[in-house]
């Protein structure tokens, strides 16, 4: 309901149709068209029946061909395995960030298998659906646990079950709503536009059903523009 209610303000403030700003699918079901490999393998990303796979091997992320500033993207995802960890960057260089470092600088959307923290040895504090800049980028979080945002309920299912992400993102602003509840934030990003990357990180995870919204773009400026990747 309150995604429905951004969205129709959305519409009102724009001037734009409901067909202006429809859902665009980001994954085919078929294969990789309109993401590219950064730095993992041709075996890491793979699809089966119309769904995407991930191995988690070798650790790295794989790109959107374009950046996106505004947007609304959903997203489904499940862990295979116990402690599972991955997530979806938004606002990436899109590339690797150094050769020490295979992960990229953005803002991350984590997704964690709920068992993360009893295998590390972390207290539960440490949840999935936290929101954190990485590689140097800034960002206030909304429910600091450090420069992260954590999660004010733990919303989602454990290993072999689908959780669905609602991710808005406007003007350097992010919410995150997990299983149908807005939950977390995070604001003043440093970065207003770039890539999107889906992350390899050591573990099996499946993704569907993702699809992007964009929405006008705002007042930004050159540094807050990811560079362009050739």
């Amino acid at each position: 309901m309150k995604a429905m209610l951004a969205l129709s303000f959305v519409i009102l403030s724009t001037g734009l149709s409901a067909q202006e700003l429809e859902f665009k699918s980001l994954f085919n079901g078929v294969d990789l068209t309109g993401w590219v490999d950064v730095n993992t393998s041709p075996e890491t990303w793979t699809v089966v029946d119309g769904t995407l796979v991930c191995s988690g091997l070798p650790i790295g992320v794989m790109r959107s061909e374009k950046q996106y500033e505004n947007f609304i993207l959903e997203i489904e995802w499940k862990h295979m395995e116990a402690g599972g960890n991955s997530g979806i960057f938004i606002w990436s260089e899109g590339t690797q960030h150094s050769p020490d470092e295979p992960l990229t600088k953005a803002m991350e959307v984590q997704m964690l298998e709920l068992e993360w923290a009893t295998i590390h040895d972390r207290t539960d504090a440490y949840v999935h659906g936290e929101l954190f800049p990485t590689m140097g980028m800034t960002a206030i979080p909304d429910n600091p646990r450090g420069n992260r945002s954590k999660s004010l309920e733990k919303r989602c299912k454990g290993k072999g079950e689908w959780n669905k992400y609602l991710v808005v993102a406007v003007d350097g602003t992010v919410k995150l709503s997990i299983n149908g509840k807005f939950v977390n934030g995070i604001r003043n990003s440093e970065r207003k536009k770039g890539y999107l990357c889906l992350e390899a990180e050591g573990a099996e995870i499946h993704f569907r059903n993702i699809r992007i919204m964009e929405l006008p773009g705002g007042v930004i400026t050159e540094e807050q523009i990811a560079p362009v990747v050739d």
